[in-house]
């Protein structure tokens, strides 16, 4: 479950903004689990939503993720550094870190398949285009809806992966997930967008104390 969990989190926060019509502010957004299986339901509520915080600020974006399973990360995106600084505090795992390009293709996107549909509606008063996304990785088969705008126009690994069939920053998504009789969906969503003023310090690309290089 944590897997799986992680896959859908290493789609959201891969992101990096580009110039566009919002280029300073803060992005809300969470992931909730559910299953019909009651049992696996049941734990899916044990572990809670995925709290994202999103921040932004012309080229530079940093993601914070939390949740009580896979615990916390930081994504720090610099595009004209062409750099990338992850942050890792997992438990069992410790407090781990990497450093890479921006424009290296980290994800295995062999078996994803995305197509944009002829469908849209307004998302907290961003107009958003719908994608349908079919994904088999590791044993896991995925298919995920996705609502994205144009307003906040972004840039990910993903987009060039898949030529420029995928375009925005992504307002909605729904990830229908099967592993071995495991099904479950995970929603992910933004709750709010604001304009408020970032500091630069939130763009530091120095590794705190603490954390050791990931192998």
């Amino acid at each position: 479950m944590k897997k799986l969990l992680q896959i859908a989190l290493t789609f959201v926060v891969t992101l990096s903004i580009a110039q566009g019509k919002l280029t300073e502010g803060v992005i809300t957004s969470k992931m909730t689990m559910s299953s019909a299986n009651e049992q696996l339901n049941a734990q899916l509520q044990m572990v809670g939503d995925t709290q994202i915080l999103t921040y932004i600020k012309g080229a530079k974006m940093r993601s914070e993720t939390s949740n009580p399973m896979t615990g916390e990360t930081i994504s720090i995106t610099d595009r004209d550094e062409n750099k990338v600084l992850t942050l890792q505090n997992i438990p069992m795992y410790g407090k781990t870190y990497s450093i890479s390009e921006f424009v290296k293709d980290d994800i295995d996107t062999e078996g994803i398949d995305i197509k944009k549909t002829e469908n849209a509606k307004e998302i907290l008063g961003y107009t958003c285009d719908e994608y349908d996304i079919i994904m088999t990785q590791d044993g896991v088969d995925m298919t995920v809806k996705v609502f994205a705008t144009t307003q906040i126009e972004a840039v990910s690994k993903q987009t060039a992966t898949f030529g420029g069939k995928f375009e925005g920053f992504p307002m909605h998504m729904v990830f229908d997930v099967k592993q071995q009789g495991m099904d479950m969906v995970m929603t992910y969503e933004v709750t709010d967008v604001s304009k408020d003023t970032v500091p630069d310090d939130k763009f530091d690309m120095t590794v705190p104390e603490g954390y050791i290089e990931k192998q």
